[in-house]
């Protein structure tokens, strides 16, 4: 098939690679614009352009590809099929009819659950054990259209919203091939989705990350691990920022106020919550590089009794 390929991150880069590789024509590689980085300001170019440009494929970059100039360009590839992938736009009317076998999105999650624009990490923050990712044929709400094929993944324990995407990603590239084989054969089964079950979920924000130690030892855990690489979770000791990125759940009678540090060991800080403790393993002071607790220890003396808190 005739293929335009709409993704902007990395999550995306592995679908683009599995299309060229089932032997598909992409004739344009769509993405967001190159954003500056850093102190100099250089422009960085999206990870689905610089695979693309590997290939020899087009690159096409709007600020809005709802305009009509965009909407033009790309009837002129004449594509059999869109594939979006995390692109970070919304996709107007006028191109969701523009190839004859519309445009299909491949989501990570299993719809109608986690509709919206981070289902990775609302999954692991809210605790679920099991996620997957979805191909469905878009429509013009967010995220509403019917659904084809489904992949469940399972949530290991020790998954942050990193490893996990890396595995969705992966899931996801081989469940888009496959649906678009089925699409070809027109074998395809589309299915509505259940709207009473969806969920909308929420954009991360930086301050999601500020930890409040009154809730349960398991909740903050997951919200660690759900903000791993992005924004990160913190709390503050004394005056500081500090990250947290690694941390275990132990069980335990209260003993002590939400925040308060009940024990120091070698390699680890163990912390009260509202239900439980939290033993902490990975951290980030403020300004300085992620370091174990050992190491941080080292170089910076914590007293129990003395409190994380929430600022």
């Amino acid at each position: 098939m005739r293929v335009i390929f709409m993704g902007t991150p990395e999550f995306a880069v592995g679908t683009l690679e599995e299309i060229l590789s089932a032997g598909h024509e992409v004739v344009l590689a769509v993405s967001q614009p190159d954003k500056a980085v850093g102190r100099s300001k250089a422009l960085k170019s999206t990870p689905v352009k610089e695979c693309a440009v590997r290939h020899g494929i087009r690159v096409y970059q709007p600020q809005r590809v709802r305009e009509p100039e965009c909407v033009e360009y790309l009837r002129q590839f004449a594509p059999d099929i869109i594939i979006v992938e995390a692109f970070g736009q919304i996709i107007p009317r006028e191109i969701l009819t523009l190839p004859r076998y519309g445009c299909i999105n491949v989501h990570a999650s299993l719809l109608p659950k986690y509709r919206g624009a981070a289902p990775i990490q609302w999954a692991i923050i809210n605790g679920d054990l099991m996620t997957g990712v979805t191909t469905m044929r878009m429509a013009e709400g967010v995220d509403t259209g019917d659904m084809i094929l489904k992949e469940e993944v399972p949530i290991r324990a020790n998954d942050t919203a990193g490893s996990l995407s890396a595995l969705l990603s992966e899931a996801g590239a081989k469940l888009c091939v496959k649906t678009m084989a089925e699409i070809e054969a027109g074998t395809a089964v589309y299915t509505p989705q259940d709207d009473t079950q969806a969920t909308h979920t929420a954009k991360i924000r930086k301050e999601l990350g500020n930890i409040d130690w009154t809730k349960d030892a398991k909740s903050i855990e997951c919200l660690i691990r759900g903000l791993n690489p992005w924004p990160s979770a913190y709390t503050h000791l004394g005056s500081r920022m500090f990250k947290i990125w690694k941390a275990k759940v132990v069980f335990g009678e209260r003993t002590a106020t939400p925040g308060c540090i009940v024990k120091v060991e070698k390699d680890r800080i163990r912390v009260q919550t509202g239900d439980g403790f939290l033993e902490v393993f990975d951290v980030q002071p403020e300004g300085k590089k992620r370091m174990s607790v050992e190491a941080f220890l080292n170089g910076y003396a914590v007293e129990e009794g003395t409190y994380f808190k929430r600022v």
